[in-house]
């Protein structure tokens, strides 16, 4: 016998009360199953997609697209046969799979699958390889994703009549075409897709077809630049940024109302509670940053950082890690309630990443263990999924110190406002060609210029201008990175 659940807008973590209807990927009479994603929602973090926890029929959807519904809202009606059907809790899909402690995996190589199991995000299939007709058995097991297993649910399908199974590429020795035109492919026709895990989990992240990328590494393997090229369908630098593209507006609208919700809503509430509660003082500091050019220049050709993206903003955290080492107070936060300061001896680095949707902060995680590469890496995925729309909550809280660079928009230095919950900010103005003096000489020099804004309560004017002058120290010289780490 069936019958009608309705299935209720979950708390997807934060302490969120409400969340807005993105985009329903199902309609009324559609066939679902458990843990099918059914519907797109924005909570005033991240976007984040929802399983149905029941399978059957989608009677009705209650909150139409465009709408928020507060949590405990029924937003979708399904029609329950009572033929055995079960439900299933409903979990977000908010994880993320961390980066390991030492390197990475060696580079992948699609092959066809082996033991009937989908590669997934390791492999894709090639366009005139269809399915098989018979519906295969659905079963948990552990599946390889990104740098962990998880369980998920796979399928088991049959061996086309005739084919043979391929072996297993090595991960010593990966099949790599000297100078690929078009990607190369098997006898069984699947696509070979030279690239690393981390690049494969942004493409997925990003929804990007890696078969349809040509790569531009070497030996033809796709890197992270080719998948945000591909992406952004190699749009202008202003889009690559993260800024709304232009639209033209018909000449008989005067006026434009933008709705303030989500993470721009969001956004507006911290930046004034923020400015309105921690007393901000700036300092700026111009630093003569040609050693740091350099030292980024020869970095990106290391066959360690193949792959990553490496920009002076690396390094700009790195130096921040460092002086938040050596003056730890400038790592902490202002606890109102207990009427204590409390100083965090761990790094998790916020990246401020400017959106479509609004300005979101995006936090590397442990940054103070990593390695210069992962640390690298672990930026550079944040970001790219951040301006992708696909942050989940866990990316954007847990920060203890900020960086922003406002130099990619083409201006020297700002005050930038502290995040909640921390205690300082740093902003890196652009880097341009300017007269400085060198050795009693007057030279042209690669210059820009820092400024940090930090809580007068916890820090003051000694412990700011330390913490500034040791950043500027390591990035006018890199090599004090070393002797101070």
């Amino acid at each position: 016998m069936s019958e009608l659940r309705n299935f209720k807008l979950p708390d997807v973590g934060e302490g969120l009360t409400e969340a807005e209807i993105v985009r329903w990927h199902v309609h009324p009479g559609d066939e679902i199953k458990i843990n099918q994603i059914i519907v797109e929602i924005e909570t005033a973090k991240a976007l984040v997609e929802l399983p149905s926890p029941y399978a059957g029929v989608v009677a009705d959807l209650l909150v139409p697209e465009g709408q928020s519904a507060d949590v405990g809202t029924p937003i979708i009606s399904v029609q329950v046969g009572g033929n055995g059907t079960t439900t299933a809790p409903v979990t977000p899909n908010v994880e993320r799979i961390a980066a390991p402690p030492h390197g990475e995996p060696d580079l992948i190589v699609d092959q066809p699958p082996q033991g009937g199991i989908e590669p997934g995000l390791y492999g894709t299939l090639a366009p005139n390889e269809a399915p098989q007709e018979a519906a295969p058995k659905e079963e948990r097991q552990a599946v390889l994703v990104g740098y962990g297993v998880k369980l998920g649910a796979t399928k088991r399908r049959t061996r086309k009549p005739g084919s043979q199974p391929t072996a297993p590429a090595q991960p010593t020795a990966p099949a790599r075409p000297s100078a690929p035109a078009t990607a190369p492919t098997t006898s069984t026709g699947r696509v070979n897709v030279l690239a690393k895990p981390p690049v494969r989990k942004l493409a997925k992240d990003l929804g990007v077809d890696l078969a349809t990328v040509t790569g531009t590494g070497s030996d033809g393997v796709i890197t992270r630049d080719d998948v945000q090229a591909a992406a952004t369908g190699s749009a202008p630098a202003s889009v690559l940024a993260g800024q709304p593209v232009a639209r033209s507006v018909p000449v008989h609208i005067r006026e434009e109302r933008i709705p303030i919700k989500g993470v721009r809503k969001y956004m507006a509430a911290a930046m004034t509670a923020s400015a309105f509660t921690a007393p901000h003082v700036t300092e700026f500091l111009q630093i003569d940053i040609t050693e740091t050019m350099a030292a980024t220049a020869r970095l990106k050709q290391l066959p360690d950082f193949e792959g990553i993206r490496v920009s002076p903003l690396l390094l700009v955290a790195r130096a921040l890690i460092i002086a938040v080492a050596r003056n730890p107070i400038v790592n902490s936060h202002w606890d109102e309630a207990a009427q204590e300061i409390v100083i965090r001896h761990y790094v998790n680095l916020g990246i401020a990443a400017a959106t479509d949707r609004g300005l979101v902060v995006p936090t590397v995680k442990d940054a103070h263990m990593l390695s210069l590469a992962q640390l690298g890496l672990a930026m550079g995925d944040l970001t790219a999924t951040a301006r992708a729309g696909k942050s989940t909550p866990a990316d954007l809280s847990g920060g203890t110190i900020t960086i922003t660079n406002v130099g990619v928009f083409g201006v020297d230095t700002g005050t930038p406002i502290i995040t909640p919950g921390e205690a300082a900010i740093l902003a890196l103005g652009q880097v341009k060609d300017a007269p400085w003096v060198v050795d009693g000489e007057l030279a042209v020099r690669k210059v820009c210029t820092l400024s940090l804004s930090f809580d007068h309560r916890i820090i003051d004017g000694a412990i700011g201008s330390a913490v500034l002058r040791d950043i500027g120290a390591m990035l006018t010289d890199p090599l004090h990175m070393l002797a101070w780490s």
